[in-house]
């Protein structure tokens, strides 16, 4: 196992680790959940020790007392100035979840680059949509309002608390309506794209990762290149699973820093670097040199 699937699997277990939970069918109610998490890891999962932030977003942005929470608002602001999509690369379970099932022995598809330009966009929509305008707009006079993602979307909820708390809830079992049903389906379509794209979720349907990465060419933690030493080989493009052209634009919104283009890069042009310096003029040719 490599650093990075490491480090995504301890994160997961560490803040999935109200084991107990999966075992009776409850949710950790204790005070580190008042708390986010930095990825995406759902509020329901039995395991969970934390709050998913844009579960949190959504329960709080139509209160009448704020019209969004300071806290959860500062808390992404922050960790994406601070990191970007490194979160998305590093730390996110349904990520590592996404990963584990593309290594499955298939044929793999790799989507036009005119499609992906199109789709890429998606998670923006829902983003704005369901993420934020709609739990604003629906919220009634008490400050309630439907978290809308996370009821109609998100498959991260349906595989890790809807799927376990009706295993281990008999009275839930027999609830089941088209709500799941459709969440359901939802997480299967998924989990098949897992399996013959890499990451589809994060490329075109995460808001959380949409969010994050309107921070990539700010965030402290950044990609550099050195074009005295680039040679314009084309290696950390062909390497980008994300199907980002690094040499034009290594900070693009669509990186999570997984570092596989820095670790291809065979003069150190790539760097990974957590300060800020002037970067050299001179731009990589189009054309990749054979």
């Amino acid at each position: 196992m490599d650093k990075r699937k490491l480090v995504q699997a301890l994160f997961a277990f560490t803040t999935n680790a109200h084991v107990q939970g999966f075992f009776h069918g409850t949710i950790y109610r204790g005070k580190l959940k008042s708390a986010c998490v930095p990825g995406l890891n759902c509020y329901s999962c039995p395991g969970a020790l934390g709050s998913c932030p844009i579960g949190a977003m959504q329960a709080v942005e139509g209160s009448t007392t704020y019209g969004f929470s300071m806290y959860v608002t500062g808390f992404l602001v922050f960790v994406g100035l601070l990191a970007g999509r490194f979160v998305c690369g590093w730390l996110c379970p349904f990520g590592l979840i996404q990963e584990l099932l593309h290594k499955l022995p298939t044929r793999k598809i790799k989507v036009p680059k005119k499609a992906n330009d199109i789709l890429k966009w998606v998670k923006y929509l829902i983003l704005l949509i369901f993420v934020i305008f709609l739990p604003i707009l629906t919220a009634d006079k008490f400050g309630i309002s439907t978290p809308w993602f996370c009821k109609y979307i998100c498959p991260a909820g349906t595989l890790e608390g809807g799927i376990p708390l009706l295993l281990a809830n008999r009275p839930l079992r027999q609830a089941i309506g088209f709500l799941f049903s459709w969440k359901l389906l939802i997480l299967m379509l998924v989990i098949l794209a897992s399996i013959l794209i890499f990451r589809p979720f994060c490329h075109y349907l995460c808001p959380l990762g949409a969010f994050y990465g309107m921070f990539n060419p700010v965030s402290i933690r950044r990609y550099q290149i050195d074009r005295s030493k680039c040679t314009n080989c084309g290696l950390c493009r062909t390497h980008c699973k994300m199907d980002i052209d690094v040499c034009k634009n290594p900070n693009s919104s669509e990186c999570i820093r997984c570092g596989e283009c820095v670790k291809s890069c065979p003069t150190g042009a790539l760097t990974g670097m957590t300060t800020r310096r002037k970067p050299q003029k001179a731009p990589c040719n189009d054309k990749i040199a054979d």
